[in-house]
């Protein structure tokens, strides 16, 4: 055990703008190294500890998971240089990102054409009746010949 050298876990999760339970978890996880205690048992940490929560908080921004993360950074810890994994890991964040904006580029053409249906049921509708506008969802993808789960973004685990 340690005397009160370092950032206890509130002091960090200040200083990298995240909640105590945050850094508890990251520690938990191995996201961040085991924290030290001082005789009371309280948590301290060194103060390269901010930059690494930082860093941890960049890396979920542009799609890293915390068991990536937890890998990565346990490898390094260890000595290891994992820079070649990280780079696989964003290669494939990218192709993911790439592959929801296709989704999402044909889920704009699929909703333009909903929408256009829905216009002429609209106006076709007389005062008071009703146009069926979701129920008419199940038709229309039937009649483009796609499967409703087509537009589901993918899991991005």
């Amino acid at each position: 055990m340690v005397q009160s050298k370092g950032l206890s876990s509130g002091t960090l999760a200040k200083a990298a703008e995240v909640s105590p339970d945050t850094i508890r978890h990251y520690e938990k996880i191995g996201v961040l190294p085991r924290a030290s205690r001082t005789v009371s048992g309280y948590r301290v940490y060194p103060a390269n500890s901010v930059e690494r929560v930082l860093v941890v908080q960049r890396a979920l921004r542009i799609g890293f998971t915390l068991a990536e993360l937890a890998e990565v950074l346990k490898a390094r810890d260890a000595g290891g240089v994992p820079c070649h994994r990280v780079y696989e890991l964003a290669q494939g964040k990218l192709k993911a990102i790439e592959a929801d904006i296709e989704a999402l580029k044909r889920t704009k053409r699929y909703l333009q054409k909903v929408l256009a249906d829905w216009e002429e049921r609209t106006q076709r509708a007389g005062p008071g009746q009703q146009s069926h506008l979701l129920y008419s969802l199940g038709e229309a993808v039937k009649n483009a010949g796609l499967t409703a789960n087509q537009f589901r973004r993918r899991n991005r685990s």
